[in-house]
């Protein structure tokens, strides 16, 4: 079993990672790594941190309620809930949630639709779909200002193939086994969606 401060490293790394990639503009964005199943509980960012920053204040340990573990100042991310809802549905050990641009606009473009299917694309290979006619379809849910009922929402949009959900006009939440699949998934679908934002603007008849 790894230690709380392996996967604190694991966790710090992604985020340095994805950091340096502009991935979390004005403090934005969240990620978390389980730390237990039984009961679950998982290291989570800590709410309003610089993430270009590594400090020893980055991130809380939480239960399934997304209260603290210990006793601390730190408030953990306001969408812990969705980490929680990912450890509950799924065996992922990492979940990250980032917001772009791209992701953004294909949420609008999709949102009506609920949902958005690649095809035909190499990238999808990233989550081990290699059929000749393989594709992933993520879900696209709508963005209440209510968290909690925004987790509900989140929540019965996961089911047993599903890898993401975008969350409408807000970004994108991933998960994978460990830090390193989780990072894989987000750079396949951050590159899915930047090609196809891409081929809408030089072919705006350009669909899926």
């Amino acid at each position: 079993m790894r230690s709380l401060g392996e996967l604190w490293k694991e966790l710090a790394d992604v985020k340095d990672e994805l950091a340096s990639r502009d991935w979390f503009p004005g403090t934005s964005g969240n990620l978390s790594i389980k730390v237990s199943s039984n009961p679950i509980t998982f290291l989570v960012s800590a709410s309003g941190k610089d993430k270009r920053k590594r400090t020893n204040e980055d991130f809380v340990l939480v239960d399934v309620l997304g209260k603290a573990v210990e006793e601390t100042h730190l408030r953990a991310s306001a969408e812990t809930g969705l980490h929680a809802k990912v450890y509950q549905h799924t065996e992922a050990g990492c979940c990250l949630h980032i917001h772009t641009v791209d992701n953004n606009i294909i949420s609008e473009l999709y949102g009506d639709q609920g949902e958005i299917t690649f095809r035909g694309q190499e990238l999808i290979k990233a989550f081990n779909i290699w059929e000749e006619d393989g594709s992933i379809t993520v879900p696209i849910i709508e963005n209440p200002a209510d968290l909690s009922a925004l987790a509900e929402r989140f929540g019965e949009a996961i089911t047993h193939d599903t890898k993401a959900v975008l969350i409408r006009n807000h970004g994108v939440t991933v998960w994978g086994k460990n830090g390193f699949e989780a990072k894989k998934h987000l750079e396949a679908l951050e590159f899915l969606f930047s090609y196809h934002v891409k081929m809408r603007l030089l072919q705006p008849q350009y669909a899926l």
